[in-house]
């Protein structure tokens, strides 16, 4: 929904069906039809609010000029009447118009006075209607924008214009609408101002089978609706922290002097050298074809092997698992970068923490060691927070009441409070005294689980985050710096409350032999990084570095427990639709 706000705020003049206007709705063909009733036209209110219906189909209202004239009245804040505007559009030389930013009701309600200083100005709100009830001789119509959680009350009488939209029964849950109307003191206490309608129309009208209405449904069930689920407040409320923390990553980074890099989403290499990627390949046909296509249309080598050098990049290619090499090639010449983009993993998990599709948040500092990397993550982690908690309060109250009661207490802890730092070794020792059964046992080379991290930062810790530090290097990715022992590696993970592992970073191997090693001795194919190889010949300097899986932050900044429903539109095992 949109607003836009007329100026001079002074009252709203509306003359219903007169001569112009009504004749301005009809194609210059139906006017000599008119002819009987220009007389009658002429007289304002003459006409019943039914007589639109009771018109002929060729002489019912144009549609495409209603659109020109929202357009028009959205393009200039002094209109207090729609305008036609066909004429003025396809002249020779015409020139594009500024863009002008709408006025939305998070503007109007999400001041300090919750739209008291607005009273009395002439707006008009485009919108979907959540709810209407009619009464006896008013009607409320509840109209939300998706700027904000609140919606805009719309309060109208039977002499609104356009009320026959409401008799007709057009005016339903899930339609589309457009109101103009005067901003005024709400008689109610759930808001403070309401608008007193003047006019509506209905835009696009709701099939009756709209599947959102008032009553409560499941998020299971909203997942397979994921194309009308952001009309709830939950999904709504969601999408909003979600810009929110996407917009204050972008802006910690560039304050810090990051620069954002766009790493590419189809790769020859594995950066974890876990080998559940995604294949991207022109061998099978294309999407068309591909259901009637035979195995035995893959080209072959004559050892029978898959042919590679026929297809579209002459051998392997992958969807990424993470931007992180690429971001240290850009390192390596601008110190310090960060990625945020889609990454991708075949890992055939069908749980409530892991999607197939997710974004990631990848910083890479140069001349850099794990401790640097450490207060990165942790400077990084409260500034998003307190971004949050100050500029969504809203919706943070909402997911308060709602979702997780004390998510705001636990956010601000994060955000206030020190982080706590301490080894994998000392980590696995406090597991082991701890009075409490583990589903997964613990023992030294072990690679924690949930139940294991959440323990640490909610209970050990009593919700203060927590990162371990310097993991057995059997047990983490190849690229990760030896410690002096040998047997660890400069490894940190940072844990918090009800989430368990939320950053995962290190201090990355800049010496090339030791790299070179750590490759054989996984049996990873060296060729296939000889670029990464080359950053540790040419000028190699310490570097260190982080991943955040967004949706694990969305989840954490929300309290929504299951991850499918912290991205617009989930890929899991068996789902791809939308």
């Amino acid at each position: 929904m949109a607003v836009a706000a007329f100026a001079p705020a002074t009252p709203l003049r509306l003359c219903s069906y007169s001569t112009f206007r009504f004749i301005s709705f009809y194609p210059k063909s139906n006017l000599k039809a008119l002819s009987p009733i220009r007389k009658t036209l002429l007289k304002p209110h003459a006409l019943p609010p039914t007589f639109l219906r009771l018109l002929p189909y060729s002489m019912q209202p144009r549609r495409r000029l209603f659109c020109s004239e929202i357009s028009a009245a959205l393009h200039s804040g002094e209109r207090t009447e729609l305008e036609p505007v066909e004429g003025k559009k396809g002249e020779m030389g015409s020139t594009v118009g500024p863009f002008k930013k709408k006025l939305k009701i998070a503007d109007i309600k999400g001041g300090a006075d919750e739209g008291l200083d607005r009273l009395g100005q002439a707006i008009v709100v485009m919108g979907w209607v959540r709810t209407l009830r009619v009464q006896s001789s008013i009607t409320f119509v509840e109209v939300n924008d998706g700027s904000c959680l609140s919606n805009m009350q719309c309060v109208m009488g039977m002499e609104a214009e356009g009320y026959d939209q409401v008799e007709s029964g057009l005016v339903t849950t899930g339609a589309s609408i457009w109101v103009q109307g005067t901003l005024v003191k709400s008689q109610g206490s759930k808001q403070k101002v309401e608008l007193k309608v003047n006019k509506i129309v209905v835009v696009g009208k709701s099939d009756p089978s709209f599947p959102i209405q008032k009553k409560r449904v499941s998020r299971e069930f909203l997942r397979t609706k994921a194309h009308l689920r952001p009309r709830t407040n939950t999904f709504g409320a969601v999408a909003r922290v979600r810009n929110a923390l996407a917009y204050a990553t972008h802006k910690f980074f560039q304050e810090n002097g990051f620069v954002w890099v766009s790493s590419p989403i189809i790769t020859a290499s594995d950066c974890e050298g876990a080998g559940e990627q995604f294949c991207v390949t022109t061998l099978i046909p294309t999407s068309q074809e591909a259901t009637e296509s035979l195995v035995d249309g893959i080209p072959k080598t004559d050892n029978q092997l898959i042919d590679w050098s026929q297809d579209f990049f002459g051998k392997p290619a992958f969807l990424t698992v993470s931007g992180q090499l690429n971001a240290e090639t850009y390192a390596t010449a601008l110190t310090d970068v960060y990625t945020f983009g889609p990454t991708f993993r075949a890992e055939n998990s069908n749980t409530s923490r892991h999607l197939a599709e997710f974004w990631m948040i990848e910083p890479e500092l140069a001349f850099a060691d794990l401790n640097d990397d450490m207060a990165c993550a942790t400077a990084y982690l409260q500034y998003v927070v307190r971004h949050i908690l100050e500029n969504c309060k809203e919706d943070m109250d909402f997911f308060n009441t709602w979702i997780e009661k004390g998510i705001v207490d636990r956010l601000r802890d994060v955000a206030e409070k020190d982080f706590v730092q301490l080894t994998y070794t000392d980590a696995i020792e406090l597991l082991l005294r701890a009075k409490k059964k583990f589903e997964f046992p613990v023992k030294w080379g072990c690679d924690l689980q949930s139940e294991h991290e959440r323990y640490i930062t909610e209970e050990a810790f009593g919700g203060c985050p927590v990162i371990l530090r310097d993991y057995p290097k059997e047990i983490k990715a190849f690229y990760m710096r030896q410690n002096d022992d040998g047997k660890t590696v400069a490894a940190m993970d940072m844990l918090v409350p009800r989430i368990g592992e939320l950053i995962g970073g290190s201090q990355r191997e800049e010496r090339l032999e030791l790299l070179e090693d750590r490759l054989d001795e996984l049996k990873l194919n060296k060729q296939s990084y000889w670029w990464y190889l080359d950053l540790r010949r040419y000028g190699s300097v310490p570097h260190a570095g982080f991943g955040l899986g967004f949706e694990r932050l969305v989840q954490f900044a929300t309290g929504i427990e299951n991850i499918r429903d912290v991205i617009p539109f989930p890929r899991t095992p068996g789902s791809s639709e939308f």
